[in-house]
């Protein structure tokens, strides 16, 4: 079992940054894939990214690719997600899963956050 809890979410403007942080509870966070994913309003939620358990694997939605970075720290069991040039099109729920594989769809993972709040105004 593994709980997840975001953070990190706020308004902000058009091209500035946020960090999205993401804890896990429990001692087998170092064995799970992570990813985030997103959900705007009257929406289905879609994949953002995912990283493997070691941190040495990534994979990024081609319509965040090059703004969005994903890290994880398995010392502190969290997972990080960094946003930089923030567009209105990025407001969203962020959503940090836990899963057995860096795959791309919701039902590959197995357990979820509650989700952190980003509004971006232009």
């Amino acid at each position: 079992q593994v709980q997840l809890v975001e953070s990190g979410g706020g308004l902000v403007q058009a091209g500035d940054s946020l960090r999205l942080s993401c804890a896990a509870s429990g001692r087998t966070f170092s064995r799970y894939a992570m990813g985030w994913f997103r959900q705007a309003p009257g929406k289905e939620r879609e994949f953002v990214a995912t990283i493997n358990a070691s941190g040495r694997y990534t994979n990024y939605a081609d319509s965040v690719k090059g703004r969005f970075t994903i890290s994880r720290d398995n010392a502190r069991n969290t997972v990080y997600l960094q946003i930089d040039s923030l567009k209105p099109e990025d407001t969203a729920v962020y959503y940090c899963a836990a899963g057995n594989t860096v795959l791309t769809t919701t039902r590959d993972y197995d357990y979820w956050g509650q989700g952190t709040q980003v509004a971006v105004s232009s």
